[in-house]
């Protein structure tokens, strides 16, 4: 897990910290640096920020070792996801009843398989939580909804193929205020990201529900598309936090901090498995010790 960007960040201290009193060499392997971030899905933006506050702090003597240098590391990627608000959607869900949550994200990003992970991790913590499938029109996709809903024991509210997306959730959300269900999980159309149809969509069912939440499901494993992904929607709709899928078997390791960078916005659970449980909270210092060497 995340290997390519530990090597990184390692290969680049231990290089750095022999030429510190040599501003060409440290320039060239601040360019390897460079290099080897972007390999590892991190973006430009965040690239940049990191090489220009390590030259500042070599040249005004702030780093002189290692030690410091590693700190330093460390400390630019914590202030990224120190700058994303904290949004705990378990205790949020104690305070609105019912509490409505919208999941984003293209075909193919694991979406529902993560609506159902939630869905589960709500009825484990004492919640009675109802998942709603308002993709419409892809074939397949309400049944996909169904199948998690008869594994995991947990209830789906389904639509009627061809029906306005915003009109089935929103029935959803009266369905649930009636019968009792504290959290409603309203499962999404994810065509592609480049579709204007989507989008009008997508902006429909939030102008329509009110969702106390936007979360985008993202998968690490499309590396800089899954960046990509987060800018259009969260340009589209203005996403409020984002799950980060297959991180268990994603070797380059920068998709986390680039989205926290780029939407300013929290990564709050990663998926770790295809099991229903397989799903935990992001936890930033876990990250950190994955990608930076220890002092």
């Amino acid at each position: 897990m995340f290997n390519k960007l530990k090597k990184a960040f390692s290969t680049f201290i231990e290089r750095a910290s022999r030429v510190l009193t040599s501003k060409k060499d440290l320039e060239d392997a601040l360019e390897d640096l460079k290099y080897s971030l972007i390999e590892s899905d991190v973006a430009f933006e965040v690239v940049e920020e990191i090489a220009d506050s390590v030259w500042k702090s070599v040249c005004e003597g702030i780093v002189r070792d290692r030690r410091g240098l590693v700190k330093l590391m460390k400390d630019l990627v914590k202030g990224v996801f120190q700058k994303t608000p904290s949004i705990d959607i378990v205790d949020e869900a104690y305070k609105f009843k019912p509490y409505k949550i919208v999941f984003l994200g293209v075909n193919g990003v694991g979406k529902t398989t993560t609506i159902a992970k939630i869905a589960m991790m709500y009825y484990e913590k004492g919640f009675k939580p109802l998942m709603v499938a308002a993709d419409t029109f892809r074939a397949g996709a309400q049944e996909q909804l169904r199948i998690h809903g008869e594994r995991t024991g947990l209830p789906v509210f389904m639509g009627k193929y061809g029906a306005d997306p915003a009109a089935t959730a929103y029935d959803a959300v009266a369905y649930a205020s009636k019968r009792g269900y504290d959290v409603v999980l309203i499962d999404t159309a994810g065509r592609m990201h480049v579709d204007v149809d989507l989008v009008d969509e997508l902006k429909k069912i939030v102008r329509v529900i009110k969702p106390h939440r936007k979360i985008l499901v993202v998968d690490a494993l499309t590396g800089n598309d899954a960046i990509e992904q987060a800018r259009f929607f969260n340009d589209a709709v203005s996403v409020d936090a984002v799950i980060v899928t297959k991180v268990d078997a994603y070797e380059r390791g920068g998709v986390p901090l680039s989205i926290a960078y780029i939407l300013g916005k929290p990564i709050i659970y990663v998926g770790v498995g295809q099991g229903y449980k397989d799903i935990k909270p992001f936890d930033v210092d876990e990250y950190i010790s994955k990608i930076i060497p220890s002092e």
